[in-house]
C-alpha cells in the first residue's frame, strides 16, 4: 500500500504523462513535491516499483511508466488545475489532488440514483448518483431524503412551515411544492454530494 505521499508522487507522473505524453524526471518529480534531493525521490519512485505500482523504465527516467493496475484502486484524482465556466482564465497547473474517499465516504454514508427531473434547477439530472448522510432530522433549505406516509421517498428541498407542515419543494419551476402534515414525512437523510459520468 503506498504511503501518502507515494500517491502524491503516483498522482503526479499519471498527470504529467496525460499532458505531456511522456513521464516527468526526477528532478520535474522533486519540484512538484518541493523535495531538493535528486536520491529522496528515487527511493520513492524505487519504493513505488517494489509495490508494483510503476513499471520498470525502458529508457531512462523519461520511460517511467504506470503499472497496469497503478490507478484501480485509488480513490484519490490528480488536481492539475482551474478552468473557466464563465470567462476564460488563465490556466493554473497545481499539483495536488482530490480525495473521494474524504469527499464522499462517510459513516453510514449511501448512494442513490435519480430519477426524473424535478431537481434540475439545481443542477440535479435524471440518471445521477447522489450520496446521501444518514439523519433524521433537517435545516430549512436541506436537500433531503424524505419518505411520505412510510412508502415513498424524495429528493427535495426541506422547508418547515410556520403552521407546522413540512413543504418539499422540487427545484424545478414546472413542479409545484409537496406540502404534507409532518406527521406523514419522515427525513431519512441529507445531500452532502453528487457524481455524473459522461
Amino acid at each position: 500500500m503506498p504511503t501518502l505521499l507515494e500517491k502524491r508522487i503516483l498522482n503526479f507522473i499519471h498527470a504529467f504523462i496525460v499532458k505531456h505524453g511522456h513521464s516527468p524526471t526526477l528532478v520535474e518529480i522533486g519540484k512538484a513535491m518541493e523535495i531538493s534531493s535528486k536520491g529522496t525521490i528515487h527511493r520513492y519512485v524505487q519504493s513505488l516499483r517494489n509495490k508494483g505500482m510503476l513499471a520498470a523504465p525502458e529508457r531512462g527516467w523519461r520511460g517511467i511508466r504506470l503499472a497496469d493496475n497503478a490507478l484501480s484502486n485509488s480513490t484519490t484524482l490528480p488536481l492539475v488545475g482551474r478552468i473557466a465556466a464563465g470567462q476564460p482564465i488563465e490556466a493554473i497547473h497545481d499539483h495536488e489532488e482530490i480525495n473521494l474517499s474524504e469527499m464522499f465516504v462517510g459513516k453510514d454514508r449511501y448512494a442513490l440514483q435519480i430519477k426524473g427531473d424535478s431537481m434540475i434547477d439545481i443542477g440535479i439530472l435524471d440518471g445521477d448518483i447522489v450520496v446521501i448522510q444518514p439523519q433524521n432530522t433537517a435545516q430549512f433549505g436541506d436537500v433531503v431524503v424524505a419518505l411520505i406516509d412510510d412508502q415513498e421517498a424524495t429528493l427535495k428541498r426541506f422547508k418547515k412551515l410556520k403552521d407546522g407542515r413540512i413543504e418539499l419543494s422540487p427545484e424545478n419551476q414546472d413542479f409545484e411544492p409537496m406540502i404534507y402534515d409532518a406527521s406523514r414525512v419522515k427525513i431519512q437523510g441529507l445531500l452532502v454530494g453528487q457524481l455524473r459520468s459522461y
